[in-house]
């Protein structure tokens, strides 16, 4: 966790003078306006703030999905937003591990062969991914429902097969966008839970965005935004955070 962490550890995402906007002309609409802000090691961020405010475009820019406008990304010493695309790929698929809304399960595919395809692309052998994979799905309460397709799936089931393949491959920085949309109380808690030990190390960090606020106690720090801005960073689990 943070406390095992030196004091003057660089931080794991460093995000400066972020811009970001779509369409053009009249149609032009800022999303980011010049956003600045630091994902600590060891730590939980959660990103919140009203619905259309640029929570999952600053999220997207992180993890080289958007490119930026104006602004600097790094991550873990590297500079996202200086890759080329064919390098972005590389290092998503070495650094980073996702988790959005859509749950883009393949159909034809088993949970634990969905579940296994960043450990297949990183050049693991089918049957020790699988392996793998459903050790992390017997984790999240998915040890009977391995061999299911996801049409056999609920969408709560679902959304874990999507969480266990952004966690199977321990990437050091997960980003996650509304992780808990689909999920009842108890199972949301077990989700974050196991976000925080699986991905939450001094080397690794976690960054969600999320309307939830049962959640908002395990943030390590939160950051609000409104109107493409961030308005206020939060530093410490619970406090003001949890009101949100």
């Amino acid at each position: 966790m943070s406390t095992e962490l030196p004091t003057d550890a660089p931080p794991a995402v460093i995000v400066r003078g972020l811009e970001k906007h779509f369409g053009s002309g009249e149609q032009r609409v800022m999303a980011l306006r010049g956003v600045d802000i630091d994902v600590r090691p060891g730590e939980m961020t959660m990103v919140v703030g009203p619905s259309g405010c640029g929570k999952t475009t600053l999220l997207s820019v992180i993890a080289g999905i958007l490119d930026a406008d104006a602004g600097t990304v790094d991550v873990f010493g590297e500079r996202v937003t200086s890759l080329s695309d064919t390098r972005k790929t590389r290092f998503r698929s070495r650094m980073i591990g996702f988790i959005f809304q859509q749950y883009n399960l393949l159909p034809a595919l088993t949970a634990a062969e969905n579940a296994a395809i960043p450990l297949v692309i990183a050049g693991w052998s089918r049957t020790k991914a699988t392996r793998k994979a459903r050790e992390v799905l017997e984790r999240l309460g998915m040890g009977k429902k391995t061999e299911s397709l996801p049409t056999q799936l609920s969408g709560g089931q679902q959304q874990r097969v999507a969480i266990a393949r952004s966690l199977v491959h321990e990437p050091r920085l997960m980003v996650c966008d509304e992780p808990t949309a689909a999920l009842d109380h108890e199972t949301g808690l077990t989700v974050m839970e196991l976000l925080r030990e699986s991905a939450v190390r001094p080397d690794r960090a976690v960054v969600v965005v999320t309307h939830d606020n049962r959640v908002f106690h395990l943030a390590d720090r939160m950051v609000r935004m409104d109107d493409g801005h961030v308005t206020e960073v939060i530093v410490g689990r619970g406090g003001p955070g949890a009101a949100a």
